[in-house]
């Protein structure tokens, strides 16, 4: 007979009760001041126990013993039994019985829980859990001591009754210790802030460990081009038409150039060797990408501003030379674009996400309906969504210049291998159907970051070793291509899920594609010795290889459906079938930013108030950071006619078309789902016809005595769609709390009981779409 606790009806006590199964109602976990929300504090529970946890060991052995399923090279470090995980989502402070475990690859939590067929999930990563978090998807980690919470670094001396575990992909794990032993808690709170927050060396990564010890058996069917060979870089030159005025070139081998730059790249044909090596590949034009009409998109990392002045003549000198010579025809004009005077500062991207982020790390039901009544206004100020807009308005006009103006356009950057990523990404997104494509899009991203020399083990801050080089440029990037793939889904070979699983994949250290800041690193590390004493280079897993994640049936959810992949030429169809743009009512809308002149007045009043007050007024409402009249020229002309999916597309950046990111950012807060809605409930229909479009043709051909074919795509079967919600497929329907009548935000605010009647309109009651 398993032991389990049940709460008294009308009593804050507890007693224990006979039950089969492994839930236990436990006391709430204090709330401290410091946690989101406001409101008062919960009176300190009472626990009565008639059992200690001691005797229910004693009395109840678990019958099986439970062991975390460790990957080669992962090593056990440090594990605490009579945990309990809590169960925040729905507000009854339920909790999880198991085993608490760090390894050198994860932070894990075990029940002997066996899941049911109806819970098995869909969509299961093989690699990484529902309670898996690996050492590097660790945020922060803090600590409740006596209600009070606090954020645990270093050396402890005092070890917390519950562990509260912020990840970079916006979970949030509450751990009671209260029923561990001393010993236990010692261990395993230590083992996970040392092995998850301390710095380290390179060599010390779970990436080393396991392509020392896995077998290598890569699926060898991956289309992505690598870019690590000279061959790679001609056949994209040739893709591109651009190698009548561009040159590959093997300067850089043995990395006697930088050592930042790639082993191979492509510079304009003018550019000599000589150059190329004067100053370390600065003030060289590294080429990125041509447009069908001839005009190309290049980067250009800086000289570094604080210089002598001969230096600074010197180098002015050799940049004139090398503007004027690539200003001659053959080649366009040239316009040259500072990317670090137009765009935002890589502190201010960090910053704005950094407020960002902590919207959606939600402790539990009560701090998600504590900050719902002022959501708009705290979405406003992190300024993540404008920094979006920002970003992909300077795309725009990238391609305006290369699209209308037939001319070069040289992104400059200091090191080039930031924000000239992301617009160069972004304007092939826009610019080039072939990057709409999944291997396309992966080429893509292995071009410009991987090989490009994107720092992702600093930017991503892997080694713990600073703070101050972290930014989400990365994730930048995939936010604004979420924006193009939800306003032209049709446009895309992949989804949202697609670029929601790429993000968490920047976390999961059995990759070495996000975890090097250049190529050269990476092949300075690549050699070493194998476990098993076979001397050699380390085999390093590519993400792009998405059959070590999940299997054939999961993959599915990772390509799009309503994918067009032959352009219809009727446009008449097109016009009917163009894609109609709407408000997203279930997610939190913002517009753009307005300037310090525009005061309180918004775009839905600029008319009115013009009318109004006069041409005096209007001209203090229009924003100085409008863009001129050829970009929205260009802007409006592309948007009145009817959508090409395979050409130029460009995308809506007024007000709220810039949308949150919902599957990402909302898809662990029930509170947040939208009960068969959500993009899935039209996803979940379309497979449901594609099911019964396979099983018709299965039948025709079985009638024309022919054999079905084998490469039939997977589809996944959705029959319990009525259990779906948004949260698809990272979790099905899960229960959620119900709004309260008065949000705990307000308690302190309201000092008159009739000040209830003025706020009526601000709750809605959700208890009638409860299950």
């Amino acid at each position: 007979m398993r032991l389990g606790v049940a709460a008294l009806p009308g009593d804050r006590s507890f007693r224990c009760l006979p039950a089969r199964g492994k839930r236990w109602e436990l006391p709430p976990p204090p709330r401290a001041g410091a946690m989101l929300g406001g409101g008062a504090r919960a009176s300190k529970p009472s626990f009565v126990s008639y059992i200690s946890p001691e005797e229910i060991h004693i009395k109840e052995p678990i019958e099986k013993e439970v062991n975390p399923h460790l990957l080669p090279g992962e090593l056990l470090l440090c594990e605490a039994s009579t945990v309990c995980k809590y169960v925040q989502e729905d507000g009854s402070h339920r909790g999880t019985y198991g085993k608490l475990v760090c390894t050198n690859f994860k932070i894990s939590f075990l029940d002997d829980d066996s899941a049911s067929d109806d819970n098995e999930p869909q969509f299961k990563n093989k690699i990484v859990g529902e309670n898996d978090i690996t050492l590097q998807c660790v945020d922060q980690i803090y600590g409740v001591f006596d209600e009070k919470k606090k954020l645990l670094t270093g050396q402890l001396r005092k070890y917390p009754e519950t562990l509260i575990i912020y990840c970079k992909d916006l979970r949030v794990f509450n751990f009671c210790l209260r029923y561990t032993k001393e010993e236990e808690v010692k261990r395993i709170v230590s083992g996970i802030v040392h092995h998850s927050q301390t710095p380290k060396l390179l060599k010390r990564l779970f990436l080393f460990s396991y392509a020392s010890a896995a077998p290598n058996n890569t699926d060898g069917r991956n289309q992505t081009v690598m870019f690590e060979t000279l061959e790679d870089w001609r056949d994209e030159l040739e893709r591109t038409k651009g190698n009548v005025k561009y040159k590959a070139v093997t300067t850089n081998e043995g990395y006697r150039v930088s050592e930042k730059l790639p082993l191979y790249f492509v510079v304009p044909i003018c550019i000599s060797e000589e150059n190329i090596l004067k100053y370390e590949g600065r003030g060289i034009p590294i080429w990125c990408w041509s447009c069908h009409n001839g005009a190309a998109l290049l980067k250009m990392s800086s000289f570094p501003k604080e210089q002598d002045d001969s230096t600074s003549q010197m180098q002015k000198a050799f940049l004139d030379g090398i503007y004027k010579t690539i200003s001659k025809p053959p080649y366009e004009l040239l316009r040259m674009d500072d990317l670090s005077s137009s765009l935002p500062s890589l502190q201010d991207i960090q910053t704005a996400y950094t407020r960002f982020k902590q919207l959606f790390l939600i402790d539990n039901s009560m701090d998600f309906w504590a900050t719902d009544v002022k959501w708009f206004s705290l979405l406003e100020s992190t300024n993540w969504l404008e920094i979006i807009r920002k970003v992909l308005k300077k795309a725009i006009e990238v391609a305006e210049c290369l699209e209308i103006q037939h001319t070069n356009v040289l992104l400059i950057e200091e090191s080039a291998t930031d924000l000239c990523c992301v617009i160069s990404s972004l304007v092939q997104v826009m610019m080039d159907s072939y990057s709409r494509t999944k291997s396309g899009f992966q080429s893509l991203i292995q071009k410009e970051w991987v090989i490009g020399g994107h720092s992702f083990l600093d930017r991503c801050n892997h080694l713990r070793k600073s703070e101050k080089e972290e930014a989400p440029v990365f994730l930048l990037l995939l936010n604004c291509v979420w924006q193009l793939v939800q306003q032209y889904p049709p446009a895309f070979e992949f989804t949202e899920t697609y670029l929601t699983v790429l993000s968490d994949s920047l976390y999961v250290p059995i990759f070495s594609t996000f975890f090097f800041n250049s190529q050269h690193q990476r092949d300075t590390n690549k050699s070493g010795e194998s476990i098993k004493t076979q001397s050699g280079p380390f085999r390093f897993l590519t993400v792009w290889d998405w059959s070590v994640q999940f299997d054939p049936k999961a993959l599915a959810f990772l390509n799009n459906p309503l994918y067009a992949e032959k352009p219809k030429p009727d446009r008449s169809q097109r016009k009917t079938s163009r894609f109609k743009h709407q408000r997203q009512l279930s997610l939190p809308l913002t517009q753009a930013k307005p300037s310090t002149k525009r005061g309180f007045f918004r775009e839905e009043t600029d008319l009115f108030f013009k009318n109004i007050l006069g041409k005096r007024i209007g001209k203090l409402i229009n924003s100085s950071d409008e863009p001129p009249n050829s970009f929205r020229e260009f802007y409006d002309s592309w948007h009145s006619k009817p959508v090409d999916y395979h050409g130029l597309l460009l995308p809506r950046i007024d007000g709220p078309e810039i949308k949150v990111w919902a599957q990402r950012y909302l898809r662990w807060i029930p509170e947040a789902q939208l009960h068969g809605g959500g993009t899935i409930a039209t996803a979940a229909r379309i497979l449901d016809l594609m099911e019964e479009v396979q099983s018709l043709q299965v039948k025709m051909d079985e009638e024309h005595s022919q054999a079905v074919s084998g490469d039939v795509h997977s589809v996944p079967l959705l029959r319990n769609s009525a259990r779906l919600s948004s949260l698809f497929p990272f979790a099905l329907l899960q229960r959620q709390s119900v709004k309260p009548a008065l949000p705990t935000s307000t308690w302190k605010d309201l000092e008159d009981e009739d000040d209830l009647v003025k706020r009526d309109d601000e709750f809605v009651d959700l208890s009638g779409d409860m299950l």
